[in-house]
């Protein structure tokens, strides 16, 4: 009997996962295959790498020896789908992701144009959700993977920077500060606000810069909260407020002169779009080629 990723790749998640049946549900396996093919594992290297008790799997001596080059043979197969993705032009499939609420409204909908022109046989189904349904549809093998604007910190969940954005100061037209050319921060916060709801990418990237540069959060004058960009937007140009959006969401509003987006000097709201997904998984080629075309196209130059 060889050695073969396949083996390596069930013996991971089983590690991960602590239980034969947690991975035959993450890897589409019955728990009797995951079993016999951790089995053959053992007897090619003739040791035991887990320990089997009624609570949850253990790895033994051998099998703590062997995680990080199962890691490394995951991480090569990804690097090497990544690179190969690029010649892929005939490639064929269906991807299932998620995206929050300013990425799949604002931000995708301008590239998946481009993707399609590229790689026509790649067919999307896009959920538009928040960042904590994306993460509970992933871990239940609902989607693929998933984009997201802030990071999160979750033991099964491999998480990646895809893409820059910025946030951009938003006035309405006939606000006092619509005239301004460039703004300090300390002016803008006298004025009222109209902010995303707590926990948005939006707002956590506002709040943790406004922390970096000595202000409290708690001190804004917060008039409305928002479950969505184009609510706040709406807000904005009716006078109710200023706020802080994604530049790539205010485009069409600034063409027509109902919001004017100002440069803040003494602040920079730039931040990272994500891809997460499951760190046993091995995404299928077609979604390794779709984030391999995101991270090597300028945003920019789409928005």
């Amino acid at each position: 009997m060889a050695l073969n990723f396949h083996q390596l790749h069930i013996f991971y998640t089983v590690a991960e996962r602590g239980s034969f049946s947690a991975a035959a549900q993450a890897l589409h396996m019955t728990q009797p295959a995951v079993t016999m093919q951790i089995q053959s594992l053992e007897d090619y290297f003739g040791t035991k790498l887990l320990q089997r008790s009624t609570k949850r799997i253990e790895l033994t001596e051998a099998g703590r020896a062997l995680m990080p080059f199962a890691q490394r043979s995951i991480d090569l197969i990804r690097d090497t789908d990544a690179s190969m993705s690029k010649f892929t032009k005939q490639l064929k499939g269906r991807l299932q992701l998620g995206a929050s609420l300013t990425i799949g409204e604002y931000i995708l909908p301008r590239l998946l144009g481009p993707f399609g022109q590229e790689f026509p046989h790649i067919s999307i189904s896009m959920k538009v959700m928040n960042t904590a349904q994306i993460m509970e549809e992933i871990l239940n093998h609902q989607l693929n993977f998933g984009l997201i604007e802030a990071p999160v910190n979750h033991p099964d969940m491999h998480m990646e920077a895809v893409m820059s954005d910025e946030l951009r100061l938003i006035v309405g037209k006939s606000h006092p500060l619509a005239g301004a050319r460039e703004l300090v921060l300390a002016d803008v916060l006298e004025y009222p606000f109209v902010l995303r709801e707590q926990g948005s990418g939006t707002r956590l990237v506002m709040e943790e810069q406004l922390r970096n540069k000595g202000f409290d959060p708690a001190d804004l004058k917060i008039v409305m909260e928002l479950g969505s960009t184009g609510a706040v937007k709406s807000a904005v140009e009716a006078g109710l407020g200023v706020s802080f959006v994604s530049g790539s969401s205010v485009k069409h509003e600034v063409a027509l002169g109902l919001i004017h987006t100002i440069p803040i000097t003494d602040a920079s709201f730039k931040r990272q779009f994500y891809s997460i997904y499951l760190k046993s998984a091995l995404l299928p080629i077609s979604a390794v080629t779709f984030l391999t075309f995101l991270r090597e196209r300028d945003l920019q130059q789409w928005l």
